[in-house]
């Protein structure tokens, strides 16, 4: 029985970067004997173990063989026989199949130490067009190592994969995982770039047509990562600037039902609520917002019960950030006007506004003293 760390951790000391999980390979074992051990079996499809005091985890070496379309159809071969350059061959990229013993030695036999130094993220084998999900992986890394190239061959096999169907095995929940992970690196326009040279985005996200992702969505989305702006922030700043049934007159949009084709996406993707619901007021409210000084009583009073601005002040907030990389110009005026605004409005004492009167007649009331703060802070501001 012998033990390799591999992946991600080695690739990352390699690179001088900070290494968050170590994963162990086992060569030499058996499910039996790792129980005996102590390691706790974690593994559905394959035999994965936890350590007994760490709680890293422990894969049994293993090669795979494919036998139907989609990331799921794999049949797993992990024995005592099965070599560590079989088990790294199984891995997708040369970079993530580096190996290093217990006296610190690396195993690189697909050369993935020579690729980080060339900055190139190339596959293993050929079995790497057997999984649909690589090339989700494959634009994700590039938006985590933006200096890295895509190699050749790789993006040609990742066209490949788009072409002949393989990425339409895909479901929508590792969809989403992958997106919501290259979103939240370093440059996730590089992500997109690379979906779109492999002539995939329009296969694997039909709603985000390539034609609408540009220079435009990748300074938006760059620019708030550079920030580090939530998940929900930068999946509004994205949808809200592809989407193609935006207003063109910066009025305010009051159909609250608003779905556009690209809104569609989260529903398709199972998209999480918060990044969701942000996007679908980022859709709505975006120009409104950044013409925040210039509404009416009325549109202003209709974006802060919209976006529901006192109830959840937070969301609000990262609403109008949201809004803030949408400019093309400096909004920070028009925000603070905003926020100044939802104060004022949550500063109104309710219990004197509807004293005894009737359920009934408590919104009507509520209401109005709502829109006279309103017109008591819009006089105050000009």
């Amino acid at each position: 029985m012998k033990i390799y760390e591999v992946g991600g951790a080695v690739r990352d000391e390699l690179l001088g970067l900070p290494v968050k999980d170590r994963d162990y390979v086992v060569v030499g074992s058996t499910p039996e004997e790792m129980t005996r051990l102590g390691y706790t079996p974690v593994g559905k499809d394959f035999p994965v173990f936890l350590h007994p005091s760490t709680h890293a985890e422990y894969a049994l070496a293993r090669t795979e063989r494919k036998t139907a379309r989609g990331y799921h159809g794999f049949q797993v071969y992990a024995a005592p026989d099965v070599t560590l350059e079989q088990a790294l061959m199984r891995r997708d990229l040369t970079i993530n199949a580096i190996a290093k013993d217990e006296r610190g030695n690396l195993i690189d036999p697909q050369h993935g130490a020579r690729d980080l130094r060339d900055k190139l993220l190339r596959h293993v084998s050929s079995a790497f067009s057997e999984d649909p999900v690589r090339v989700l992986r494959v634009a994700r890394f590039a938006a985590r190592f933006a200096d890295f190239d895509v190699a050749p061959e790789t993006l040609a096999l990742m066209r490949s994969m788009a072409t002949n169907g393989e990425v339409d095995a895909l479901v929508a929940e590792r969809v989403w995982q992958e997106l919501a992970k290259g979103l939240m690196e370093k440059m996730p326009s590089r992500m997109f770039e690379v979906l779109i040279a492999a002539d995939a985005l329009a296969r694997i996200v039909p709603e985000f047509s390539d034609m609408t992702i540009g220079d435009v969505a990748s300074r938006r989305l760059d620019r708030a990562a550079g920030d580090s702006a939530t998940l929900a922030v930068r999946y509004a700043v994205l949808i809200a600037t592809i989407d193609a049934r935006r207003s063109n007159t910066g009025a305010p949009i009051d159909d609250g039902s608003l779905e556009t084709p690209v809104l569609s996406a989260s529903s398709r993707l199972r998209v999480p609520g918060d990044c969701a619901d942000l996007a679908k007021l980022a859709v709505r409210w975006h120009r409104a917002i950044i013409n925040g000084r210039g509404l009416s009583l009325e549109d202003l009073l209709s974006l802060l019960l919209s976006a529901d601005a006192l109830r959840r002040p937070a969301r609000f907030v990262e609403l109008l950030r949201a809004c803030n990389y949408l400019a093309e110009t400096d909004a920070s005026a028009a925000i603070a006007h905003l926020l100044q605004a939802q104060n004022a409005l949550a500063s109104i004492d309710v219990k004197p506004v509807i004293g005894t009167a009737e359920s009934a007649d408590i919104p009507a009331l509520v209401r109005s003293a709502q829109r006279e703060k309103l017109r008591q802070f819009i006089a105050a501001a000009r």
